[in-house]
């Protein structure tokens, strides 16, 4: 390989590290949309732990938190959910997200996984 090729890809390796490490350093989340709703916030262990009616709401894990991504994403296509975890104001599940219009969301879910409200502008990101 000649040096001038060598050099243009090493340039461009470096200027991709570069941006992607600019952009962790922002503090970007990765969201959970339909094509990752596997996905968990990088920032979601920052998050939660809102208080409220003496419950303290705790980020879910496995399945409880895809299941409650499923029927989130389900109800609200195209839509990214930030974080999901308990409700400690009345619902059993909350989900965090933005919808598909750019609109902030909280949606609350009962036991059984079904959505009960969707409350407009609220959350914390």
């Amino acid at each position: 390989m000649n040096t001038v090729r060598k050099v243009a890809m090493n340039s461009a390796l470096v200027a991709g590290l570069v941006g992607g490490g600019a952009y962790l350093a922002m503090g970007y989340p990765v969201i959970a949309s339909s094509t990752n709703a596997g996905s968990q916030s990088s920032t979601d262990s920052a998050k939660g732990s809102h208080q409220a009616n003496g419950i303290t709401e705790k980020l879910l894990t496995g399945s409880a938190a895809t299941r409650v991504r499923s029927a989130v994403l389900a109800a609200n296509p195209g839509a990214a959910v930030h974080r999901v975890e308990n409700d400690a104001e009345g619902a059993v599940y909350e989900a965090h997200i933005t919808k598909a219009d750019g609109s902030l969301a909280t949606v609350k879910l009962d036991a059984s996984f079904n959505i009960t409200a969707t409350e407009a502008g609220r959350g914390r990101y």
